[in-house]
């Protein structure tokens, strides 16, 4: 068995548990009146290669223990990767002191015990299809990463250089427990193949990539098929032309659309809601999207690459809706988030599991169609976006769209309006799912926004 492979999870988390009930126990003689404690261990194997020669091989085994102690309100945080037992006595002694000096905070806790996930849907760490060990040896790994970057430089003659191609394997294990008698154990397992290349030479050189992720093998993208993908990704880019400044629908391809949806839930997280640092406070209830959008949480996805029973406090997750009928429902928020609000834990801590935006229409091609004309954003730069305004500004580059049809690139334009418009404005939403990130959304034209290009350019 590959050396990066975990042989026998369930012994592993069985260690793991009993080793979180020790420093809880620690935790507890100190005089804590709460305490929790993750733990970890992650294996990995990543190999790169760049035209034809291996640059890189490198496996990875990493494991790390953090201990959160509350003394009432106050609390204290410290983490080691150290097993030894000194060290680990040492590390709850160093969260109990941090507790000891530090000043009540009418937020902090552990979430409420109610709201715990039940025991059987904590212990049962493989109902999501999570767990799928990639029997892969180093030279194999390395023969894959070469017959794709070659199957990429073999694609087309412009492509003339490369930036590499890359196959990585690994799996993690993890078990977080609290002194509400709360165990939830958690093991995935994670695999890609990348390459990017470059097409082209001097100052018209244009750079792209395609990528494949997936929790089991067989989920992969072929890497010959990844190759072939990111040449013709790099070749479509070469010999951009300008686009004049004005207002055109703008449609996000798939992959640049999550960027769109991203946004959203950053500015409905409990974080930047409590400190005022979002473009939508008071939004729950509102309407945003027009009236068929739909955004639900699926934690329970099979193979989602977020699926759980539990969030990063224990709280129970559930499958609700984010956006219905174009009406925000909620926010997304974790104990302390929810406790500064006034509101409940929608078992958020640590973030989202699998978002899926609802489609409305057909594939890129289909949406191109109803745009007819405008600009189709497939790669974005940069950040550009007032969280606290809403206001957006990005750099981008795609494709001018003409009757329905790509008519050549364009690149060094910025796509700019405010979230709140932008998001009321949506048309369309694509079945082109883009499977490769936690946010599943296919792609979203946008009927109308502001893009900055070269004033000299052919279109108006």
């Amino acid at each position: 068995m590959p050396a990066h492979v975990i042989a026998d999870p369930e012994t592993r988390l069985d260690a793991l548990s009993e080793l979180s009930q020790r420093l809880l126990a620690s935790a507890r003689r100190r005089g804590a009146s709460q305490a929790e404690v993750s733990c970890s261990e992650e294996t990995g194997l990543n190999v790169n290669v760049r035209m034809g020669e291996v640059e890189t091989v490198e496996a990875t085994r990493d494991r790390g223990i953090a201990v959160t102690v509350y003394f009432g309100q106050r609390k204290g945080s410290a983490s080691t990767a150290d097993l030894r037992d000194d060290s680990l006595e040492a590390t709850v002694e160093q969260a109990c002191a941090i507790a000891r000096y530090t000043e009540d905070d009418p937020a902090a806790g552990l979430a409420d015990p109610e709201l715990m996930a039940s025991a059987q849907a904590a212990a049962d760490w493989r109902a999501y299809d999570g767990w799928h060990p990639w029997m892969l040896e180093a030279d194999r790994a390395v023969d894959l990463a070469l017959a794709c970057e070659q199957a990429g430089r073999e694609f087309d003659g412009r492509i003339e250089n490369s930036d590499g191609a890359s196959v990585g394997t690994g799996g993690s294990l993890g078990v977080y427990a609290n002194s509400h008698g709360f165990v939830g154990r958690e093991g995935g397992t994670q695999h890609s193949v990348s390459c990017a290349l470059i097409a082209g030479r001097g100052e018209a050189m244009q750079r792209e990539g395609w990528y494949s992720i997936a929790l089991a093998a067989e989920d992969l993208e072929s890497a010959a098929s990844i190759g072939r993908r990111a040449a013709e990704r790099a070749v479509a880019r070469l010999a951009p032309r300008p686009v004049a400044t004005g207002e055109y629908p703008v449609l996000y391809a798939a992959e640049a659309a999550r960027a769109l949806i991203g946004h959203l839930l950053g500015a409905i997280s409990g974080g930047a809601l409590y400190r005022r640092a979002s473009f939508l406070l008071d939004a729950a209830g509102t309407q945003l999207f027009p009236d068929w959008f739909a955004i639900e949480e699926k934690p329970f996805l099979p193979r989602g690459l977020h699926s759980s029973a539990f969030d990063a406090e224990g709280v129970a997750t559930r499958e609700a809706p984010i956006v219905l009928g174009g009406v925000l429902q909620r926010y997304l928020l974790g104990s302390y988030s929810a406790r500064k609000l006034g509101l409940a834990s929608t078992g958020n801590a640590g973030g989202v599991h699998n978002v899926q935006v609802a489609a409305n229409a057909g594939g890129l091609d289909e949406l191109m169609r109803g745009m007819g004309r405008g600009v189709l954003v497939t790669d974005l730069m940069g950040q550009g976006v007032n969280t606290i305004t809403g206001d957006y500004s990005r750099g981008a580059s795609g494709f001018w769209v003409e009757n329905g049809q790509i008519q050549y690139p364009v690149d060094g334009i910025t796509v700019a309006g405010n979230l709140k418009q932008m998001y009321a404005a949506i048309e369309a939403v694509g079945d082109d799912v883009e499977t490769r990130s936690q946010v599943r959304t296919g792609s979203i034209l946008i009927g109308r926004m502001t893009v900055a290009g070269d004033s000299g350019g052919d279109e108006a």
